[in-house]
């Protein structure tokens, strides 16, 4: 969990966000990233979320992704934020934010803005995050700023780009997993990029290491409460499964090892696994997908695309914005699509997978 603490020190105010400290009145640098503004975290006033009667659930949160901050980027940082503000009129006590993956362009710049953005707006105290292909971006950048393919990777290590989220985190792997409310939460993440074969493309590059370590943490959680649903994170899909996997930037790949992930995913039930990377909207009919698990698309805050109706897509209009909020229950869990533009729920987008029945 990312650590949120604010302090004091005379007139100045000071708020510490994970590895980013930000003042009012002057930057302090904490492990390289500085926030060029002070802001100090909103308080946490709001009523709680159910009015309707029903049972209060026993784990909610958000699911983002696509949300591409970046420093010069104003869409980018106002949607961002305007996200935020909506799910926080929502429900201001969720339990977690879950960012699944392209949160940045993967300059320190964006990490930073990123941060600022995070500071200066209402969320849940505990945030985490998925790596995404854009972390990665940072190579494709010359020393002047500029897009250069010509001179990839220009100076850019893999392990460069991974360090930079690796710091926004606090973990030591780009895999990890946390224990929310009783409920397990396993994050996936892409270990090589392009540097370490072109063949890479920006699909997700999963080791043995992290295959069995994943094999490891779900055979734990399952004997633990085999009912309980858990939670998995890849920024990636697996091919040909929810929209938007059969064309686009998916290669019919996606993930190297979808073969692998997929068999592993297949002796759990359980598992409710969500990704991001199309962009696709959420009312299209493949956003949740059965198999013999469950998996959803996240769609973007940043910038939706959608079905052309023709087998191709089409980029939709630039004040569309959408994410998931998901309830836990005893005997089902809620994954409600949002339009944060409109602040209003998707109707095509309202799923619910019983607990216990998930066989």
């Amino acid at each position: 969990m990312l650590a949120v603490s604010v302090y004091s020190s005379s007139a100045e105010t000071v708020s510490q966000y994970g590895n980013y400290v930000v003042r009012d009145g002057f930057s302090e640098n904490k492990s390289s990233y500085v926030l060029e503004n002070g802001a100090q975290l909103p308080s946490d006033e709001a009523n709680s979320l159910n009015k309707s009667g029903e049972n209060q659930p026993l784990l909610s949160f958000p699911v983002l992704s696509d949300i591409h901050v970046q420093s010069w980027d104003e869409q980018s940082k106002r949607k961002f934020a305007a996200a935020l503000q909506d799910l926080d009129q929502i429900n201001p006590h969720a339990d977690t934010l879950v960012i699944n993956g392209d949160m940045t362009n993967g300059m320190p710049a964006d990490y930073r803005k990123l941060a600022q953005i995070l500071v200066s707006n209402p969320h849940p105290d505990r945030v985490e995050y998925a790596i995404g292909n854009h972390e990665f971006y940072e190579a494709w950048f010359d020393d002047n700023r500029a897009w250069s393919s010509e001179t990839f990777p220009n100076g850019e290590t893999e392990q460069a780009s991974i360090d930079r989220f690796l710091q926004l985190t606090g973990e030591h792997h780009v895999f990890y997993d946390r224990e929310i409310n009783g409920y397990s939460f396993i994050f996936l993440g892409m270990e090589h990029y392009r540097q370490s074969d072109p063949a890479n493309l920006e699909d997700a590059y999963l080791s043995k290491e992290q295959l069995d370590w994943l094999q490891a943490k779900l055979q734990l959680s399952a004997k633990a409460d085999g009912q309980k649903p858990i939670f998995v994170f890849l920024h990636q899909p697996l091919p040909n499964t929810v929209a938007g996997t059969r064309l686009c930037c998916t290669n019919n790949r996606a993930v190297i090892q979808n073969e692998e992930l997929r068999k592993i995913f297949s002796q759990f039930p359980q598992i409710i696994f969500f990704s991001g990377h199309t962009h696709w909207e959420l009312k299209l009919p493949e956003t949740f997908v059965r198999d013999t698990f469950t998996m959803v698309n996240s769609a973007s805050t940043e910038q939706l695309w959608t079905d052309n109706g023709s087998g191709g897509e089409v980029e939709m209009g630039p004040d569309e914005s959408q994410g998931l909020y998901v309830e836990v229950y005893p005997d089902k869990v809620k994954i409600k699509g949002r339009d944060f533009y409109r602040q209003s729920w998707i109707p095509e987008a309202q799923f619910e997978v019983p607990v216990g029945k998930i066989r």
